[in-house]
């Protein structure tokens, strides 16, 4: 049986990023399915993988690593090495420095940039997708935000412009949205060390925030559950953190489809590469925010079922496959069988 060093930070060590019954660290929106899904298909396929205080680098004979390490690994290593790229350029830049990727045998990647079949393997964001949905045409409220309140100098970040877009449904139609999220009701010090520090103190914050903080009239609150969050409206904002990058689909938008909400999304240039158009608004459709409110807001009944029932479509079909979290898993195995199977 061959031995998997399944490399995580140490909060997640002791094979606890496994545990489908850990109640030590709190996860929201079933974030660990994919790790569930590994140890499960690794398991079947008569791997021994735990994580590496259990399996040691040195004692495996494959390390797998989910986004680029502080310390790469040791040249002697390269060959056992294997790393799933998660995280976009936005978070994690050194993930796609080219001059980093030496240091692996093969690389898991969503970036369709990068991908070549060969060093470069093709893996998208997954998830544990559901059969069917709810289809409520009755609801009553329009347009939500489910998102923390970030911001990035990185010239196609779209975080500005999620906020550009709260700005105008506050200014122009404040009953027709809501938004949800962590950080919209707080001051965050942002610079070197010892300012950020600063956070660490409740009563700093809300001074800060009482006389510098912007201020959202049309904030609700956090949330404890996102889908049934959703569920309450037609429409959800489905902005990726980063714009036109190939490949890069998250929850953002899936997260909507589940909840059975229809999203206005913005982000991977190729998104109908892998989601068909009659799912979601294309946010590049529309040249205005007014004119996405209008077409929002004038919405018959037929065609919102329609694109409800368009979703619970392609949730059931193949090309919705390649973003099952068993798919995720069994991509890694199979590629590591033909590496073993080659040498």
């Amino acid at each position: 049986m061959k031995k998997v060093s399944f490399v995580v930070d140490k909060i997640w060590r002791n094979n606890l990023i496994f545990d489908k019954n850990q109640t030590k660290i709190s996860v929201r929106d079933n974030a660990l399915d994919k790790y569930y899904a590994i140890y499960d298909v690794f398991k079947k396929n008569d791997y021994d993988i735990a994580t590496n205080d259990i399996n040691s680098i040195e004692e495996s004979d494959i390390v797998l690593y989910m986004d680029m390490p502080k310390i790469k690994p040791l040249k002697e290593h390269i060959y056992k090495s294997y790393i799933v790229l998660i995280e976009s350029p936005l978070f994690k830049p050194d993930n796609y420095n080219r001059e980093n990727h030496h240091f692996f045998n093969k690389i898991f990647t969503w970036h369709d940039d990068f991908v070549e079949d060969k060093k470069y393997i093709k893996i998208n964001y997954s998830f544990n997708i559901p059969s069917s949905i709810p289809k409520n045409i009755d609801k009553q409220k329009l347009c939500c935000l489910i998102v923390g309140n970030k911001t990035s100098v990185h010239p196609n970040e779209l975080y500005s412009e999620r906020k550009n877009l709260i700005r105008w449904f506050e200014n122009n139609y404040p009953d027709d949205f809501s938004l949800y999220g962590v950080g919209w009701n707080e001051y965050f010090f942002r610079g070197s060390i010892f300012i950020r520090a600063w956070n660490r103190l409740p009563f700093a914050k809300e001074i800060m925030f009482k006389f510098f903080g912007k201020k959202y009239s049309s904030y609700k609150g956090k949330i404890v559950n996102k889908f049934e969050t959703m569920q309450d409206y037609k429409f959800a904002i489905a902005y990726e953190n980063i714009k036109d990058t190939a490949g890069y689909i998250t929850e953002k938008i899936f997260d909507p489809f589940f909840a059975g909400c229809v999203p206005i999304y913005l982000g991977a240039d190729n998104i109908l590469e892998y989601i068909p158009k009659e799912c979601f608004i294309d946010r590049r459709d529309f040249s205005s925010n007014g004119e996405l409110h209008e077409y929002m807001k004038n919405m018959n009944n037929e065609t919102y079922l329609n694109y409800l029932v368009n979703i619970e479509k392609f949730l059931n079909s193949k090309e919705a496959n390649n973003f099952r979290v068993e798919f995720f898993a069994q991509t890694l195995v199979t590629k590591l069988k033909e590496d073993i199977d080659d040498n």
